[in-house]
């Protein structure tokens, strides 16, 4: 029988995942001639032999193990080349089709060499192979070898070049290849103590911690700050120096240490050995007080480099393992810059001189009704790739919001969210946000033609933004946060998205947080929402509850004493000076929180909401009606006032209060639901916006609406909060402008 040939082109995740390798494997397992080449962000593929031997090598060609994901863009009978073996080309040129992957952790394959004694990485720090290890955070451009990442700076010894260049070796082409005789090694830093040599600085960072120390651990997206989970005194101390009071602070450790802190059911175990080994929220078996103060979750993580696998063997113990930053900044990636500003938070720091390119947060997850959600993109799922259910004109950036900023790049039918950047209060997150559109658009070989923001206008990249001379369109806050949920479900068309957050400015120019918006992407119409309070002191309400509670009160007539301004404040509040209307569930949360004596004032963004939820825990409770009344311009707005009564209510417990609020809301949600689809007919029911964080009310609301018959969707791929507003811009904006 004569040989055939076929010509392919493979598009997807092919870079940086051991592709080329395996096919060339798949090649001489079933005697097939030809060639495979990296290029222009994709993979060519020339095969020819038997018709049978071609058929076998297809079938199992679409086989191919995780990281790995293509579909057969080409597939076409091309002349023979009558060649005699199959070859791994060199990579051609790289072009807009680039698909990148995010960081892996280590494989079970380089696990086992890491622990055996007589393999040569034996306790290597930096062990990785063509199947796990760093990729986006040390890549500078494409296409992805080892010359365009910052392994450059480490030429391979002989063994390691052997491995690297031998096709039948699960090292081909794995481009952070090393080895302890040349590639990267740690250094520990503490005061004067200088400690070169990977083995004898992972020793003196170990012997630190044992004795209660605070270590700066350089990971794979940046440094973390850890010490001992179990010593209160070292927790309280780095609180203390952080200034991080009250903000919860992750755990890292094999599965059997976190299971002595957390219940880890069979969901949760796989959240946390997702590719991404993200931070997972989970129900704590033990006291809180020093790790999640005043919650009854905390966030555990397992271990996503060899670095982290070799201290956590070596110590035995679970490890606190936060962000190295000041508060809200992002996370630091530089040894001189850790040293200088941790100067007085860290007791040692462990160093390794491999580069980070791009700065890459933890991910984070909850599971919320059966299903992991995320709440922040980081490292090992970021940045996001995702197809749009439409192509695009022209190539678009958006911006997302102030709190919790990540960006987007959107063209064709494509868009790449950007790993989580921060809260932009900071000269350094702005540049971060700068560096990020950089970095996204060379890496994609994309220059945005247009940037979507959002519409509020003191947001701190709005600077930015006029000074890049692109055009610019804005989107409203919850036009944007509805718009996100329609792109995960495009078969829908007829939408009632609830859009629950702290604060957005809505297109009448008063301040949103508690909205009921009816129609589809691009074009919303709001026919409920919450009775707006009249807010005192601005921004200020978002770090200082008390103002909502007051505000709520003296909405009624309900005497309340401000532990702060007194009387002058409510006179100020009278008149209407600094006081804006406000109609948002997550300062009706605040409020609700300052009068049950929770916090009068907050250290971090959603701590008030976040010790409501954990204070009403499993507490069994009913909801009180929250009436319906239709305001001038015909909206529904639900009557916050019989809260006011209840919380003010000695006889009920807090936890028993706490409670209430979330089931109140939650029928409140399915009254207007009910109410509308009499008005409107039939539609799916949305939930978004950072108040759906809350587990309790997300999923007392989505199984009330599922017994009266609704379809009710939360998102599952893009966080439900401002970390997912890029996102939603670009689907607000394309289809308001192709209706």
């Amino acid at each position: 029988m004569s040989d055939i040939a076929y010509r392919l082109l493979l598009r997807g995740r092919v870079q940086g995942v051991g592709l080329r390798p395996f096919i060339y494997r798949l090649a001489q397992q079933h005697g097939v001639c030809g060639w495979v080449q990296n290029g222009m962000g994709q993979v060519l593929l020339h095969v020819e032999g038997e018709a049978q031997a071609l058929s076998y090598f297809f079938d199992e060609l679409m086989s191919v193990p995780e990281p790995a994901q293509f579909c057969v863009a080409e597939k076409r009978l091309v002349n023979g080349e009558l060649s005699s073996e199959f070859v791994i080309r060199p990579s051609g040129p790289s072009g807009a089709d680039v698909h990148l992957l995010p960081d892996l952790p280590p494989c079970d394959h380089c696990l086992q060499e890491l622990f055996d004694p007589d393999n040569r990485r034996y306790h290597y720090p930096f062990i990785n192979c063509s199947h796990c290890g760093p990729r986006y955070t040390l890549l500078q451009r494409l296409p992805y070898d080892r010359i365009n990442t910052s392994m450059v700076d480490f030429p391979l010894c002989q063994s390691c070049s052997k491995e690297y260049q031998a096709v039948t070796d699960r090292r081909f082409h794995a481009e952070p290849l090393a080895c302890e005789v040349c590639g990267p090694t740690l250094t520990y830093h503490a005061g004067s103590e200088r400690v070169s040599g990977s083995e004898l600085a992972l020793t003196a960072a170990v012997v630190a911690i044992k004795q209660g120390k605070i270590i700066a651990v350089k990971g794979v997206g940046g440094y973390h700050l850890i010490c001992d989970a179990r010593n209160s005194s070292a927790i309280r101390r780095l609180r203390q120096r952080k200034g991080r009071p009250h903000k919860p602070l992750a755990v890292m450790g094999l599965a059997t240490q976190l299971a002595e802190l957390v219940v880890l059911d069979q969901l949760t175990l796989q959240t946390l050995h997702r590719p991404a080994r993200p931070i997972v929220l989970a129900v704590a078996r033990v006291d809180t007080v020093d790790i999640a103060p005043e919650l009854s979750e905390i966030g555990v993580m397992l271990p996503n480099s060899p670095l982290h696998h070799l201290l956590l063997n070596d110590l035995a113990i679970p490890l606190i393992a936060t962000s190295a930053n000041l508060s809200g900044e992002p996370v630091l990636t530089m040894e001189d810059e850790v040293e200088h500003r941790l100067s007085e938070v860290a007791d040692g720091f462990l160093h390794h001189d491999r580069t980070i390119i791009h700065p890459a947060d933890d991910p984070l997850y909850r599971i919320i009704d059966n299903t992991p959600r995320p709440l922040r993109l980081g490292r090992g799922n970021a940045p996001l790739e995702l197809t749009l259910p439409f192509t695009l004109d022209r190539p678009l950036l958006a911006l997302g919001g102030q709190m919790k900023n990540s960006i987007a790049l959107a063209w064709q039918n494509r868009i790449v969210l950007s790993p989580h950047i921060g809260e932009l209060h900071t000269p350094r997150s702005q540049q971060l946000l700068a560096d990020s559109v950089q970095w996204l658009s060379t890496l994609y070989q994309i220059t945005p033609e247009k940037i979507l923001l959002d519409a509020h206008p003191a947001y701190s990249y709005r600077r930015w933004a006029n000074a890049s001379g692109l055009p610019i369109h804005e989107i409203y806050h919850h036009h944007a946060h509805a718009s996100q949920l329609t792109g995960e479900y495009p078969e829908i068309s007829r939408w009632l998205l609830f859009s629950w957050d702290g604060v957005g400015l809505g297109p009448d120019q008063t301040l949103w947080g508690g909205e009921t918006l009816w129609g589809q992407a691009g074009d919303w119409q709001r026919l409920a929402s919450l009775r707006p309070f009249s807010l005192p002191g601005g921004d200020k309400a978002g770090r200082e509850p008390w103002r909502s509670a007051a505000a709520l009160c003296w909405q009624v007539g309900i005497d309340y004493r401000p532990p702060v301004g007194g009387d002058l404040l409510y006179q100020a509040w009278k008149k209407k000076l600094n006081c804006h209307p406000i109609s948002s569930i997550g300062r009706l949360f605040d409020g609700a929180a300052a009068l049950l004596g929770l916090c009068n004032e907050v250290s971090f963004e959603g701590q008030a909401a976040m010790g409501l939820e954990a204070l009403a825990a499993d507490t069994v409770a009913d909801a009180i009606e929250l009436p319906l009344v239709q305001d001038q311009q015909g909206i529904w707005r639900a009557d916050w006032e019989p809260l006011l009564t209840m919380l003010h209510n000695e006889q009920l417990s807090t936890s028993q209060r706490a409670a209430i609020v979330h089931e109140s809301l939650a029928e409140m949600l399915l009254q207007q639901a009910l109410l509308l689809r009499q008005q409107c007919g039939q539609f799916a029911v949305g939930l978004s916006g950072g108040v759906f964080q809350n587990k309790r009310l997300s999923e007392r609301v989505l199984l009330l609406l599922e017994q009266h018959n609704f379809k009710a969707c939360l998102p599952n791929i893009v966080p439900v909060s401002d970390a997912g507003l890029a996102y939603g811009q670009v689907l607000a904006y394309y289809h308001a402008n192709h209706k």
